[in-house]
């Protein structure tokens, strides 16, 4: 089951409509104010989280009576953010795969605490990334590859999840790795570029996050 979180952090229309269309999510969770994004651009989602402390008033009640979508609702004094309830909603809901928007956005303490959502997803063996119209941010413990066809963007960066990535081996890229240990403290591997049509990246101990990026 592919599944979406729409959060409410910035979202570009153009960019989040046209994903949305070709990603064809099975099940969707609005958080809190992701809801008005989604009642502006007629989204059908199939769960509404939040404290609704930031919704516009009359959203919610507006959504529910035209769509009658169950809501679950919690007090604004709670110990998780409106993106980490659905995030674990939709692991509850059996999602094969996930994806957020509205994950990003002008509050920096909210984003990283977003991207942190990705150790909920990986640590349930979803495959999962957050995304918006210039990034493409996943978590990663183990090897894998991509495909330079594939790729969102132009620029791709690796960095730490934890203190430190092991032996970290970057094959097929402008700027090839060799069993090299990256640190939380290294902008070794900022704005690497895939130069070969697959690119591999191995390393044996650690997680690791891939931000794909562009500039416009």
């Amino acid at each position: 089951m592919k599944a979406m979180v729409i959060s409410g952090g910035t979202i570009e229309k153009d960019f989040a409509l046209s994903f949305i269309r070709d990603y064809e999510p099975d099940y969707i969770v609005a958080a809190d104010r992701g809801l008005a994004f989604c009642l502006e651009n007629e989204i059908k989602v199939n769960l509404i989280v939040g404290d609704f402390d930031s919704i516009p008033g009359g959203i919610l009640d507006t959504y529910v009576a035209l769509h009658h979508v169950p809501v679950r609702r919690f007090n604004p004094v709670k110990d998780a953010t409106d993106t980490e309830i659905a995030v674990r909603q939709v692991v509850e809901a059996g999602a094969s795969e996930a994806m957020l928007l509205g994950a990003t956005g002008t509050r920096l303490d909210h984003t990283i605490g977003n991207i942190q959502c990705l150790h909920i997803l990986l640590d349930a063996g979803i495959p999962a990334a957050i995304l918006d119209s210039h990034n493409r941010i996943s978590l990663h413990r183990k090897d894998f590859f991509i495909k330079k066809d594939e790729q969102f963007g132009k620029y791709i960066s690796f960095l730490p999840a934890g203190e430190a990535v092991e032996k970290l081996t970057l094959s097929g890229f402008k700027y090839p790795l060799h069993a090299q240990r990256i640190t939380n403290a290294d902008s070794l591997c900022i704005s690497n570029e895939i130069n070969e049509e697959t690119a591999g990246v191995t390393f044996t101990g650690g997680e690791l996050f891939m931000i794909q990026s562009r500039d416009s």
